[in-house]
């Protein structure tokens, strides 16, 4: 480019960067690069001269070449893509009249801090240092898919609001961030795509405003994390897709307003968490799916669920806060494929491993009478009378109290009508409580019952009582063998 051609501000640019330095056309260090539209000649740059500087500018001995620029209007299309840049390139605050092309381009480090743009194309960009998109507006999609960026990605405070939501409004499907991604306050418009990348920080998104009504309003299906996964006090219109992602570290939902009426506001099935928080927000508006997840920690309390969830398969090695069954068990009333017997075995397992052997008998109790709502009528029948008898044998002390009133009813029937000696020579004295004892005991004998042969409705209630007995006594041995093997 002949220097001839340059304007006045467009050569104070040219001459600034060979040695690094700064060119600053701001009136005011808070002004606000919305207005840029309206900048005039003495503070707009070509982005013809842009890309000429960055692509083949002549060099200074001992000097570190760099663009900065700020406050400036950029006119035209700047495009580098297939570039090879080996300069910092920072454009902070500035304004850019069409949409910048770095797609493939490889850079050293990249600042669009505070500026505003009608969108970003930079699929497959390389970047060895940071990329900095703090405060930034577009009004455009930013495609930033397949980017491999050494350091961090900072896009905290920028807002993202295309003019529709066709397409993503930010694409980082299958990128590649070498530190974080630093995202707090982040405002979009339309999907946030982070389907398949890879992040060897963590990945904050606390206070940000996602908004895709109806649709997908963070796709992070297969996204791997290393470190943790920061939702804190986030909103969204929309649901959050994280099937099969990786998170090392905490996924923390904190505060969060997850909203998607009528359909998954949360999509978590089969991913692998080190820890899910679930807390100290309002209840989520749509359902949860936790299928098939694997979680080591989940700290969930239960206020923040909504009134269906899929947790069909879901294995978590702990439950935090310790709180009693009767306040665990309404989520598994929740799920929406009706009773699954994996559940209340996981959330007993997790009540085991804290020693809380009284809220995992009860989570078994309730699995059972759970179960017993989907039999037919005699099935129904059946499991009321066992609940009622013996506790199905997580209660044993009710078997024996039930054992206790048989031996009084049969001892006082008996007592008032002995049955008669079947030898009367060898037989020994009647007792009623020892013969009612024979007749309960199924094991112990007393000698009473095979003496002695009541008749009429006397040995119907014998024949009762011998069946009671050993369903009673059956329950007893199978809840003290319970209670010795959790010892």
């Amino acid at each position: 480019m002949d220097i001839s051609d340059l304007t006045p501000a467009e050569l104070r640019v040219w001459r600034a960067f060979p040695r690094g330095t700064a060119v600053d056309f701001r009136a005011a260090d808070d002004e606000e690069a919305a207005q840029g539209a309206s900048w005039g000649a003495e503070r707009t740059v070509r982005a013809a001269v842009l890309r000429a500087l960055l692509l083949n500018a002549s060099l200074e001995d001992g000097e570190i070449p760099a663009l900065h620029l700020e406050g400036a209007r950029v006119t035209g299309l700047l495009n580098v893509q297939y570039g090879t840049i080996d300069h910092a390139v920072e454009l902070s605050n500035c304004f850019f009249d069409s949409v910048p092309l770095l797609y493939a381009a490889r850079l050293r480090q990249l600042n669009l801090t505070g500026s505003v743009l009608p969108g970003l194309a930079a699929a497959t960009v390389q970047v060895e240092g940071m990329v900095q998109l703090t405060g930034t507006q577009f009004f455009g999609p930013v495609r930033l898919g397949g980017a491999e960026i050494g350091g961090a990605l900072f896009l905290d405070g920028c807002v993202i609001a295309p003019p529709d939501t066709v397409w993503p409004a930010l694409r980082l499907g299958y990128a590649t961030i070498g530190d974080n991604l630093w995202a707090p306050g982040l405002r979009t418009h339309g999907e946030v795509r982070l389907s398949g990348a890879s992040v060897a920080g963590s990945i904050t998104l606390n206070d940000a405003w996602l908004s895709h009504p109806g649709s997908v309003a963070l796709d992070g299906q297969t996204l791997v994390v290393e470190g943790d996964f920061h939702l804190r006090r986030v909103r969204t219109q929309g649901w959050i897709g994280l099937r099969g992602a990786r998170v090392t570290g905490r996924l923390d939902l904190s505060y969060a307003r997850l909203s998607n009426p009528g359909e998954a506001a949360l999509r978590a099935s089969s991913c692998t968490l080190g820890e899910l928080w679930l807390r100290k927000g309002p209840a989520i508006d749509g359902v949860v799916n936790l299928r098939h997840a694997q979680i080591d920690v989940l700290l969930l309390e239960p206020e923040v669920l909504p009134n269906e969830v899929l947790l069909n398969g879901l294995a978590y090695g702990s439950l935090t806060p310790h709180e009693p069954a009767e306040r665990r068990l309404p989520m598994l009333d929740k799920e929406r494929e009706g009773y699954l017997p994996h559940g209340y075995e996981q959330l007993a397992a997790a009540y085991l491993r804290v020693g809380d052997d009284h809220a995992a008998r009860a989570v078994q109790l309730a699995k059972l009478r759970r179960h017993r709502r989907t039999l037919p009528w005699y099935g129904r029948v059946w499991g009321l009378l066992q609940e009622v008898t013996v506790g199905y044998g997580f209660r044993p002390m009710l078997a024996c109290v039930w054992l206790l009133s048989l031996l009084a009813a049969g001892s006082a029937a008996y007592g008032l009508h002995h049955p008669r000696a079947l030898k009367a020579d060898e037989a020994p004295d009647f007792n009623p409580v020892f013969f009612t004892l024979d007749l309960l005991l199924p094991v112990i004998s007393f000698g009473q019952e095979g003496a002695f042969a009541p008749q009429g409705w006397y040995q119907a209630l014998s024949y009762a009582l011998v069946i009671a007995g050993w369903l009673l006594a059956t329950a007893v041995f199978a809840g003290v063998t319970r209670t010795v093997n959790r010892q």
